[in-house]
């Protein structure tokens, strides 16, 4: 068991590594690159197609690794993954309209509902709720696969975030899924990592190698984490393992990109603009503007989702569901308002990233 993990994650890393350097070339020879706008990091011309490279590690790495086991469940969960990845490449190749991206993602979702099975029956006790009805874990599991594609896809601002976070996830969810007795789905967790921690260096160290996930890459990783975090809710492990922690634990492992989805879309709201409508207001752009630095920001942010699900581990069995939920709510959307707060503390400007004043957040922030 162990040894197929380690080829699910060695064979998914050796794929990337060595074809992302071929779609750069071709990416750039095609003129398939990223422009920078007012609202990029990003100030130069870089490639889009790195989710094509992660998929092909995940797809590969996953078909070797497993192939021992009887994989027919995740036949749903991989149809939707291949939707998702036309949809970003056409959308990273000629554009796509956020409206038409939204029908596919609700298609998909009902899809995945519907006939994949991938539904929330069981909320744990959680406000006092355990087994729920069909129609309303219907709802909430369509809600919850829309809101977490459009989540990783929003967080995808600055290098590494984005594969730093699903690669946490994926470890996460791995380990548990490995010794709650799921191989299939430790398989899936650990061919996401491997394929992520490839495109992770060449996206955060890369120069002249440098490569984006685009649109096709985000949109395939909230598929994938959605439904992860539904097979955690909904399985029962073998060894014992206790599960009944699962909605305030899924909400730890996922809670950076959804924290941060909902806040930005209740300042839009506030502003009396669409919850959709593009700005500089994510988190991630609060803390660039202080370290001036994406490698920085992307660990900030994955330090916090990690200490997060840590807490979430350490407090379940003192607290309970309830109140570790309430918890780690009211945590997460205190440390989200902290770079906000700074920024606006320290006068910055939206479009320059000045050196922080005082010599707390220079200690803090300072990017050597």
């Amino acid at each position: 068991m162990h040894l197929e993990i380690f080829l699910s994650l060695s064979i998914a890393f050796t794929i990337v590594y060595f074809i992302i350097p071929r779609i750069i070339k071709v990416s750039l020879a095609k003129k398939l690159f990223d422009v920078p706008n007012n609202r990029s990091a990003a100030k130069k011309v870089v490639p889009t197609l790195g989710g094509i490279a992660v998929l092909a590690g995940f797809f590969i790495s996953l078909i070797v690794a497993s192939d021992s086991y009887n994989v027919n469940e995740l036949k749903y969960m991989l149809v939707a993954i291949f939707v998702m990845f036309i949809v970003g490449l056409k959308d990273d190749i000629i554009g796509l309209s956020a409206k038409k991206k939204f029908v596919v993602q609700l298609a998909v979702a009902l899809y995945l509902v519907l006939l994949g099975n991938y539904r929330i029956t069981d909320l744990h006790g959680i406000f006092g709720i355990n087994e729920i009805g069909i129609a309303t874990g219907n709802l909430l599991s369509l809600l919850l696969i829309v809101g977490v594609i459009n989540a990783l896809n929003l967080i995808d601002g600055i290098d590494g975030l984005a594969s730093g976070i699903c690669m946490l996830i994926s470890v996460v969810y791995g380990v548990w899924f490995l010794y709650a007795g799921d191989i299939i789905y430790a398989l899936v967790c650990f061919s996401l990592a491997g394929s992520l921690l490839a495109f992770f260096l060449y996206n955060v160290f890369g120069t002249t190698n440098k490569i984006f996930m685009g649109d096709t890459g985000s949109l395939i990783l909230g598929t994938i984490v959605a439904l992860l975090t539904i097979r955690f809710n909904e399985f029962n492990p073998v060894s014992g393992l206790a599960v009944h922690g699962a909605p305030a634990i899924a909400f730890a492992i996922i809670s950076v990109p959804v924290i941060d989805t909902i806040r930005v879309f209740a300042i839009r709201l506030s502003q009396k603009k669409s919850p959709f409508a593009p700005d500089m207001n994510h988190i991630h752009h609060h803390l660039l503007r202080l370290t001036n630095s994406h490698l920085v920001s992307s660990l900030i942010l994955i330090a916090a989702n990690g200490l997060l699900i840590l807490l979430a581990f350490v407090l379940f069995e003192s607290l309970g569901n309830n109140l570790l939920f309430v918890l780690l709510l009211i945590l997460g959307f205190t440390l989200a308002g902290i770079p906000s707060f700074l920024v606006k503390y320290q006068g910055k400007g939206i479009e320059k990233a000045e050196r922080p004043k005082s010599i707390f957040a220079f200690f803090l922030f300072h990017k050597k």
